[in-house]
């Protein structure tokens, strides 16, 4: 009995990481705006409410320095993809390329990172 318990409780933790899979970046895009720059970026996630969701995307620069995070305060799960932007985003000058990862409660950010090309003032 108690090997059976064992057994169970393994194949649960297995299971659970299994599904605590990172989002998906699905789009995402780069608008100048004033002195900063809008990120909009959508996602899909097998959200199944508040114990396990997408919750949060960052903005990161060629070296992996992190330049913007966009947190998510609930769950998306009748919402697949879904998109939600960040305003007011400072690039250092000469800034070429943005990557964007994503980030779910339960698990991994996402890989590979989406790469933004930025275009030049």
């Amino acid at each position: 009995m108690l090997r059976n318990l064992q057994f169970a409780l393994c194949f649960s933790l297995i299971s659970g990481a299994a599904q605590a899979s990172a989002p998906e970046v699905v789009a995402a895009t780069a608008h100048r705006v004033g002195m900063g720059w809008r990120i909009d970026v959508t996602l899909k996630h097998p959200d199944t409410g508040w114990d396990h969701y997408a919750d949060s995307w960052e903005v990161l620069d060629a070296s992996g320095k992190l330049l913007a995070t966009r947190t998510l305060m609930h769950p998306h799960v009748d919402e697949q993809p879904f998109t939600r932007s960040l305003i007011n985003v400072m690039l250092p000058d000469g800034t070429r390329q943005i990557f964007i990862r994503a980030h779910c409660s339960q698990g991994p950010w996402s890989k590979p990172t989406t790469e933004i090309d930025i275009a030049p003032k």
